[in-house]
């Protein structure tokens, strides 16, 4: 029986977020290693499927490697709108039990269903219902860990997975925690592992029961501190929803360094149409366009715009962020490029841009018919897929994404 005061804290991790969606939207995938991620030498592992990852393979591992450890392995590239458009969904699942929502990434949330005990249920009854609902109406599975604080409802969905539901008892935090070992903690990594295994603490219960001072001189005051506290249980943290974006943008690392003005002129174009479609399916339109460009030695450079009218077009960002370019050094390799809008138009302002198909000053010749053109290219995305319709200047197959 959970107390009155006490509180229900979800964590939520889709499963192999990205290799799950592959499965899903093509079924001969199902069983077989499937490994998302970028195909260059220069490549890593965004997400591996559970069959993958018998093989050794793991995620942020360099794509060459997993190719030597899964051979047969099937390597796609990252589709990150289908994903982003899945997460949305699933993440409007997670508001209708409570507004408290935290994402931490597109797969994976806290959620604090403490004032929503009544309404739904116990935390275990609201995430049984939520595995349920994203299964059902998405196809995939989630993972969930339940608990009074994030530490432990985090371990828990770590320790449940694939498709798993782990509680953690209301006041059993630091019993559920004791047997772990410490490298489980927030702020525990190889360094620090070490110290602590050198005076002898291998599990989270042993660094609870050592006093602070040993533990202050093997990994200094402040840090003894928090660990300890994290082992006792003492995590505080609130659940924060997240707030209201404050840019939207798309950028790609490419396979071979870019030299080509022409070919980054590609890049930015394909990029533009990825900013325009996201814009349009939050409901939002910027002023603001900022140019990213990353070189080879790693050194970045951003130049932005503001536009008069606020935009939701791609044909309108690309065409700043081809004059962003001019103000660029060029002569030196491009390794990345990429494009945001910020400055996002206020709900007045918004409403002319609707009505008028593109700001608050009189509408443009041929405004309407573009705003109807991409209506018409994001229905057909939202259909087919975002390579369902490509401008003309990609048709060659030169601009690639990662």
């Amino acid at each position: 029986m959970v107390s009155a005061g006490a509180r229900t804290i979800l964590h939520l991790d889709l499963d192999a977020f990205y290799a799950s969606v592959e499965q899903l939207d093509d079924p001969s995938l199902r069983g077989r290693p499937v490994i998302v991620g970028g195909p260059s030498r220069r490549g890593v592992v965004c997400a591996a499927s559970y069959e993958a990852r018998r093989f050794g393979v793991r995620s942020a591992m360099p794509t060459a490697r997993a190719r030597r450890l899964c051979p047969d392995g099937v390597f796609l590239r990252p589709r990150f709108d289908r994903y982003s458009a899945l997460s949305e969904r699933i993440f409007g699942i997670y508001r209708r039990y409570t507004p408290l929502v935290e994402p931490l990434s597109l797969d994976e949330a806290f959620l604090d269903v403490t004032a929503s005990r009544a309404l739904h249920g116990s935390g275990a009854d609201i995430a049984r219902a939520i595995k349920a609902e994203v299964r059902s109406s998405c196809g995939l599975t989630v993972s969930a860990g339940i608990a009074e604080v994030k530490l432990a409802a985090k371990i828990a969905t770590d320790l449940g997975k694939p498709d798993g539901l782990v509680e953690v008892p209301a006041g059993g935090v630091a019993a559920f925690l004791a047997p772990l070992p410490v490298s489980r903690l927030w702020g525990v990594g190889s360094v620090t592992e070490e110290a602590l295994r050198k005076i002898a603490i291998g599990t989270i219960g042993d660094l609870a029961r050592t006093p602070e001072m040993a533990l202050a001189a093997a990994v200094g005051a402040s840090h003894a501190r928090g660990l300890r506290a994290l082992a006792e249980g003492d995590d505080p943290r609130e659940v924060v929803p997240d707030e209201a974006a404050k840019s939207i943008g798309a950028e790609d690392t490419f396979g071979e360094d870019l030299r080509d003005r022409a070919a980054l002129e590609r890049e930015l174009l394909a990029q533009a149409g990825r900013v325009g479609r996201r814009l349009r399916g939050a409901s939002l339109a910027g002023h603001v366009v900022t140019l990213k460009v990353k070189y080879s030695d790693f050194t970045a450079v951003t130049r932005r715009t503001t536009l008069e009218r606020p935009t939701d077009d791609a044909h309108a960002i690309v065409e700043a962020a081809r004059r962003l370019l001019d103000r660029v050094d060029l002569s030196r390799p491009v390794r990345l490029t990429g494009i945001s809008v910020s400055g996002f138009a206020g709900d007045a302002e918004r409403g002319q841009l609707d009505l008028f198909g593109g700001g608050p000053a009189a509408a443009r010749p041929g405004d309407e018919r573009r705003r109807a053109l991409n209506a018409a290219l994001d229905r057909i995305a939202d259909r087919f897929g975002d390579a369902a319709v490509r401008p003309a200047d990609l048709a060659d197959g030169r601009g690639r994404r990662e």
